[in-house]
């Protein structure tokens, strides 16, 4: 994995490219492995998200034992877990932490980093990266989060920096932000079909309401 500093991109498009299996499914570990990456863009914004990404950590945590545990068979792939989840009704047993539910949770959060990183890469130099941040947020996470979240979090993003400061924040030097930005949008039609398949997978269970 890259400088905890700074966002690699290529290992993000590597580990989700990895992801990808048959024509609908989406390995775990590698789908982990470019979503622990993925969260240093969360944590290098600033606090405004600090509370998503402790969420993330302790879900990776939880998906990590389920890997190693004596079912580790059934969670190789998202479409072995909500197919064994379902037909044993684990999703709906008491004591027991769902991975389907757990890995809804990421999936809901990936939808927010992709929509704002395209967002902010494709947004002008002067763009409001608050209102950029908050619509974003608005479309994605914010109809899972309870009203007293959402207001701390919206207030938290008049603190983001311009644009330009953002970007060099997440990315680094300017050699690394020239670099990031070519392979922003290979990394960002990765991200877009992984996202695709695991939404699809969601509706074919009919597991998009896990409590």
């Amino acid at each position: 994995m890259s400088n905890e500093n700074t966002l690699d991109l290529q290992y993000v498009y590597d580990s989700f490219q990895k992801s990808l299996k048959d024509d609908d499914d989406v390995i775990i570990e590698g789908y982990i492995d470019g979503y622990n990456e993925l969260v240093k863009f969360l944590n290098l914004i600033g606090s405004v998200f600090s509370f998503v990404s402790s969420d993330v950590k302790s879900k990776i945590k939880i998906m990590e034992k389920h890997k190693t545990g004596e079912d580790s068979l059934y969670y190789e792939s998202f479409k072995k877990m909500m197919k064994y989840e379902k037909e044993t009704s684990l999703h709906e047993k008491n004591g027991f932490t769902s991975g389907s539910r757990t890995m809804l949770r990421l999936h809901r959060g990936l939808d927010f980093i992709r929509l704002f990183l395209k967002r902010l890469s494709d947004a002008e130099e002067c763009v409001n990266t608050c209102t950029t941040c908050q619509a974003s947020y608005n479309e994605t996470l914010a109809e899972f989060h309870p009203w007293y979240i959402r207001k701390a979090a919206t207030l938290a993003m008049h603190a983001l920096p311009s644009r330009t400061d953002l970007l060099y924040k997440i990315f680094g030097s300017e050699d690394k932000l020239k670099e990031a930005m070519t392979i922003l949008p290979q990394t960002l039609e990765s991200c877009d079909e992984v996202y695709k398949r695991v939404e699809q997978l969601y509706t074919d269970f009919d597991f998009h309401g896990l409590p």
